[in-house]
């Protein structure tokens, strides 16, 4: 064992749990506000939910042996054998190992909670978070990331499509996931119709800020030692981030006339997402390109959804599922042999063979986890229910799913008592409720 690469690891697993309290801040703040407490608890029960499947059994199926390819198996249940001090995985800890890709496990499922923002019950979210973590995540990890020699995930060890640190694993698979709920789930009420405007920009940019900063532990992270991998990982993280910034502002510039701040923390999240699977294989130079080019092409998709008619909340699918697909798509174009992953792409004089492994596997991806989302998604509405009643929409999920609101309005405008003692109004985008607004007028 090494005490650095260790040191690394654990520092690194600390970076991507971050992330996750960072989503719900980058979400939360892109809601209206009779919900964003509802938006941030989607992704914090994710933490709690993940944590227990990842112990008691999600561990082993993604990296306990190989079952066809697919699937691990049960050797690893429960962690047991890991606590001895001879397990050792790479130059660390076997469980520096687990907690580190635990916390990949838990952001996946959290990034699909934004397609389907202000509609779903908490039971509803709770079931489906444990049902596709089970039957999508684990298997597809194990795919991508379980390497042993040819006998082991069929994408990363059989295909050879590189996810250095899962643009493949988690941001197609959760974007298409995202869109199959959209799907299911259908609009809110008022779409197209109503203002749904962020109910807090600055809470966006906390957000984005968090998950910007977390995001060199998800990639430079993954070279899971402190060396040189780690290094040319972190430098392309940034670059590609701060260039798919500009290229998300120049594009809205050109096609609105104004460079917004939820532009620009779209933009370094759409960046990060596509650098993800070629973070270890282009150059820096190889980076701005990518991310310039995935800044445009992000701000581009995330209008598709108003001409295709579904309801992606808060743009997961043009974000994470382009952006990770464009990321993986373009290891096969400006990958370099000079880069950690060794492999020359098609405008390095690599040919097409990496583009084709590229796009096979994250069409398969795409197509398994739309496919069993969809599924998951019916069962659950038949049964114990997933989307709101309308009634209960209009009103607010914070107020109908956990009896609370985020923002105290009746003492603000003036009135005394506490909250709860009567029902809430439904709460308006510009932040204040009818019934508020009357009494503080009365007052």
């Amino acid at each position: 064992m090494n005490a650095g690469d260790t040191a690394w690891v654990l520092a690194s697993a600390a970076l991507v749990m971050l992330m996750t309290p960072g989503l719900a801040f980058f979400y939360g703040g892109m809601v209206r506000v009779k919900s964003v407490l509802n938006m941030m608890m989607m992704s914090f029960i994710t933490i709690a939910v993940v944590t227990i499947l990842w112990v008691v059994v999600g561990y082993s199926l993604t990296f306990g042996g190989d079952n066809g390819h697919v699937i691990g198996n049960f050797s690893e249940v429960g962690l047991g054998k890991l606590l001895a001090p001879e397990a050792v995985i790479g130059t660390t800890p076997a469980l520096a190992y687990v907690v580190f890709q635990m916390m990949f496990a838990i952001i996946t499922p959290a990034l699909i909670s934004g397609a389907i923002a202000d509609r779903v019950t908490f039971r509803g979210w709770i079931a489906f978070v444990a049902g596709w973590t089970c039957l999508v995540y684990f298997p597809v990890a194990h795919s991508v990331w379980f390497l042993d020699d040819g006998n082991g995930g069929w994408i990363g060890d059989k295909l050879k499509a590189i996810d250095f640190a899962g643009g493949t694993a988690v941001h197609v698979n959760a974007g298409a996931a995202a869109l199959a709920l959209a799907i299911v789930l259908g609009k809110r009420v008022g779409w197209k119709k109503d203002p749904m405007r962020p109910h807090s920009l600055p809470l966006v940019l906390l957000g984005a800020a968090l998950l910007w900063f977390g995001w060199f532990g998800f990639n430079a992270g993954s070279a899971l030692s402190a060396g040189s991998t780690a290094a040319i990982t972190f430098v392309n993280t940034q670059v590609a981030t701060a260039a798919a910034v500009i290229g998300w502002l120049i594009v809205e510039r050109i096609v609105h006339g104004k460079a917004t701040t939820l532009g620009l923390a779209s933009g370094a999240v759409a960046g990060l997402v596509a650098i993800t699977p070629a973070c270890g294989a282009v150059s820096p130079i190889g980076a701005i390109i990518l991310g310039i080019f995935a800044g445009a092409i992000c701000c581009f998709a995330v209008s598709l959804k108003y001409k295709l008619g579904f309801d992606d909340s808060l743009d997961v699918v043009g974000v994470h599922l382009v952006g990770g697909l464009f990321g993986s798509l373009a290891i096969g174009l400006l990958g370099t042999a000079a880069a950690p992953s060794a492999v020359d792409g098609l405008f390095y004089g690599g040919g097409v063979d990496q583009l084709g492994r590229q796009a096979l596997a994250n069409v398969a991806v795409g197509v398994y986890s739309f496919v069993v989302a969809f599924i998951l998604a019916k069962i659950i509405d038949k049964t114990i229910g997933f989307r709101l009643a309308e009634e209960d929409e209009v009103t607010g999920v914070d107020q109908v799913e956990h009896a609370e609101t985020a923002y105290d309005f009746l003492s603000a405008s003036g009135v005394r008592g506490a909250l709860s003692a009567r029902p809430v109004a439904a709460t308006t985008d510009n932040g204040s409720t009818e019934a508020s607004e009357k009494e503080g007028a009365n007052a």
